[in-house]
């Protein structure tokens, strides 16, 4: 029988925006008088859902509404969803670092948690000093931490700095050492919030490893928030989505990032989509403005056959003219994977000096996808390397199986990613 070691039960976190507490005489009255009567709080009637796309009428958000979960002894369970759907707001509450305002948890266990480059680091101690502060605060004796130390110390690769204070640590050394510390002491339960996302490809790699090994053969459960799909998909057995402060879904790790990817999506049946509002992944403006995919026929579609030739095409708009323009289109699978991207500078036809405005174009010729869903990411990029605007999944469409060799047999997605063009003999 599987052991329960993390249970929410209807947790709820509310904030006044732009405040730490109500910090008016009155809020505060209301509220003690509402506890001493028994009542609940009248603040938490009036909050508003944690949608950051529209404005609002209330200054009380909840941030998260209604939490409910519970996780097993063992389970990696990745936590997915867009900037702002109140992921890490949970991680804190699951790691006590913050209080829910309404709703319980039940713990079983020690918990780890890799919230923040450096979370529990003082900058004027050692690495050495601060494995063992950091190991401290967790609940480990020394003896548990002295029994370690080394393999940590492997672990991080900055052996060298060890005895350095770590406020002279780069980014990417400060997080090799929190994680390490997190990783390697003897904690029931590892909470890690986007610690690949600073980290090289090496220790990237490094750190799913170790993950996986601890859940799966040292019997941890691991929380994992990240908006990498693959890394998600590769390391966790149970997919959590979020959205406006609320689970939207829960359960298998595939179904849960196929929701994720076209949460951000054409969802409406819309063959245009407006990108005015868009999720912006990086940049400065709100310059691309429409995007939409036309058929070999010049109609606008979302549906292609397999082997069908299509062209995305998107509309971008800048108040100020831009120039040395560096166009990018990205295609990605339904499970998030980069199936190939291109830009103009890659295509050859070099950097654009245009104006305010313009339609930026993808060719593809005769595309050898399988059948399945696909999304689009678009970009505007300077010559110096700097984002001008980018908005990953900015578009989705469907490719259909069809008979692409002419044999009477439909090609689909147990082929793989795409098929191959050629003859198979036999001598």
């Amino acid at each position: 029988m599987s052991k329960v070691v993390l249970k929410s039960e209807d947790i709820s976190k509310m904030y006044r925006l732009g405040l730490v507490s109500t910090k008016t005489l009155s809020h505060d009255l209301n509220r003690w008088w509402s506890r001493v009567r028994g009542k609940e709080d009248p603040y938490l009637k009036i909050g508003e859902s944690n949608d950051r796309s529209k404005k609002g009428d209330s200054e009380y958000v909840w941030a998260l509404k209604d939490i409910n979960f519970e996780i097993n002894q063992g389970e990696s369970v990745g936590i997915v969803g867009r900037n702002g759907a109140g992921k890490s707001t949970l991680l804190k509450i699951l790691s006590r670092v913050t209080q829910p305002t309404t709703g319980s948890l039940k713990v079983k266990g020690r918990i780890a948690s890799l919230l923040e480059v450096g979370t529990g680091f003082h900058p004027e101690l050692t690495g050495r000093e601060n494995i063992f502060l950091n190991g401290s605060i967790l609940g480990m004796r020394k003896k548990e931490i002295t029994r370690k130390l080394d393999e940590i110390i492997d672990f991080s690769g900055v052996e060298r700095y060890i005895d350095t204070p770590v406020k002279r640590y780069s980014s990417g050394m400060y997080v090799r050492l929190a994680f390490a510390v997190a990783a390697h002491l003897e904690s029931e339960i590892m909470i890690v919030d986007e610690v690949l996302a600073v980290g090289d490809a090496e220790f990237q790699k490094k750190c799913l490893g170790k993950m996986g090994q601890v859940s799966s053969n040292e019997g941890r459960t691991v929380l994992f928030v990240s908006h990498n799909m693959a890394a998600v998909q590769s390391l966790c057995t149970k997919g959590m989505l979020m959205q406006f402060g609320q689970i939207k879904e829960f359960g298998n790790t595939n179904e849960v990032i196929r929701s994720y990817l076209k949460s951000g999506s054409v969802s409406d049946g819309s063959l245009i989509r407006d990108l005015t509002n868009a999720h912006r992944s990086a940049g400065k403006g709100n310059i691309i403005k429409k995007i939409w995919i036309e058929n070999a026929s010049g109609e606008i579609v979302n549906h292609l056959m397999m082997g069908e030739s299509f062209s995305v095409k998107f509309y971008f708009e800048s108040p100020d003219p831009i120039a040395n323009l560096l166009v990018g289109f990205g295609i990605e699978n339904e499970l998030g994977y980069r199936v190939s991207s291109l830009n103009n500078e890659i295509a050859g036809t070099g950097a654009y000096s245009l104006m305010n405005s313009g339609t930026a174009t993808l060719k593809v010729e005769d595309p050898n996808f399988i059948e399945g869903d696909y999304f689009i990411s678009v970009s505007i990029v300077s010559n110096q390397n700097e984002w001008i605007d980018y908005i990953e999944q900015a578009y989705s469409f469907n490719i259909q199986e069809a008979d692409v060799y002419g044999t009477g047999k439909l090609i689909s997605s147990s082929q793989g990613i795409v098929y191959m063009k050629g003859n198979v003999l036999v001598h």
